[in-house]
């Protein structure tokens, strides 16, 4: 290139560095036997095929009467609310006196090729809803939906509301078809009954390619050559791979469930229009009449704010509020500032609708 000078010292001596790096990231992997996630006591209190429903133990006395469920999305694993001690939006929940409790999807299998949203909305979380329920003597509940769990969560309140007092929202997406959606542009290009059709179960490894082809330079190239920074002592290590261990560790996609969710949310965005079907019934947020905490991440790349805040143009509720926070997808959950912000927002806005 015309103009650029490179010092081949320089250059030696950045390679041999970095080499140095790489070897002892070796060493400290060697000495790494488990990466533990998940690291709240809970107990399970309700089961159905693959999925687990959790109460999670507090250490401290309640002081939200009303529990929290919390429902992640389909297509990732739930321990990233619950990644280590010191990056736990779960233990930032009790700490802070909420009682807490969790819907682990598992992995679906190829028994479960056949199961549709009208088997998650109406079936699975409407009876984790009720168990949750009858667990805690309440009558109603506190739904936190997370990411596409979060549009779960409203198609559910819109069809149950009867059952939420409170409904929070986190990282979802609304509005699927805004401009700076990179993955509904991509989601839209897919033949999804060719996709299912052919797989069965769509598998996890296949959106983990989808979502990092989004961000090439920095999930790719830029990681890696960062690897040896990040695995230089074995706290760092850990940190790293437990990270890691979550964005890999991607359960396959029931593959009825998947087509309508990309037919009807992605493709057509029927959930914005009032067309979205879950099973017999239409989806119409303008039903939800309970108070909602819609909270995103200004830095989002996988559901861009635009995507999350047009949600107030279509529940009907006077009690409508936004939460911005300055990070990405991620970082919402496990950033140092996270831990503090995220759950004293989530308690201050539960309590004072607590009665």
């Amino acid at each position: 290139m015309k103009g650029l000078k490179l010092d081949p010292h320089k250059i030696a001596e950045e390679l041999t560095e970095f080499n140095a790096n790489l070897f002892k990231s070796f060493q400290t992997i060697q000495q790494i036997r488990d990466i533990d996630v998940g690291t709240n006591p809970k107990e399970c209190i309700y089961q159905e095929d693959k999925l687990t429903l959790f109460h999670y133990s507090s250490p401290i006395k309640k002081k939200v009467k009303t529990p929290l469920l919390i429902v992640y999305a389909l297509v990732n694993r739930y321990y990233m609310v619950d990644l280590q001690h010191d990056r736990s939006l779960i233990n930032g929940l009790l700490s802070a006196g909420i009682d807490v409790y969790l819907i682990d999807w598992g992995y679906p299998d190829p028994a479960d090729r056949y199961l549709d949203l009208d088997d998650y909305v109406n079936g699975y979380i409407d009876n984790c809803v009720d168990a949750v329920l009858k667990n805690s003597k309440q009558t109603k509940l506190n739904i936190l939906g997370i990411c596409q769990g979060g549009t779960l969560c409203l198609c559910y309140t819109a069809l149950h509301g009867e059952k939420v007092k409170n409904l929070i929202t986190m990282v979802t997406p609304v509005d699927f078809h805004t401009e700076d959606n990179l993955l509904s542009h991509l989601a839209r290009e897919v033949d999804t009954d060719l996709a299912v059709d052919t797989y069965g179960n769509i598998p996890g490894v296949v959106l983990n390619d989808a979502y990092n082809s989004l961000m090439p330079m920095r999930l790719g190239i830029q990681k890696n050559l960062g690897m040896p920074a990040n695995l230089e002592s074995h706290d760092k290590a850990l940190n790293f791979l437990r990270m890691e261990k979550w964005i890999y560790d991607s359960p396959d996609q029931a593959g009825e469930a998947f087509r309508q969710f990309i037919k009807q949310f992605f493709q057509q965005n029927l959930l914005i229009k009032g067309e979205a079907k879950i099973g017999d019934d239409i989806v119409d947020l303008a039903k939800i009449s309970q108070p909602v905490l819609n909270m995103y991440a200004t830095h989002d790349h996988l559901v861009p704010p635009s995507a999350s805040v047009a949600l107030k143009d279509y529940v009907s509720t006077e009690d409508y509020n936004e939460f911005a926070f300055k990070a990405g997808h991620i970082g919402i959950f496990v950033s140092g500032r996270a831990q503090r912000d995220v759950p004293e927002a989530i308690y201050d806005w539960l309590l004072s609708r607590d009665k």
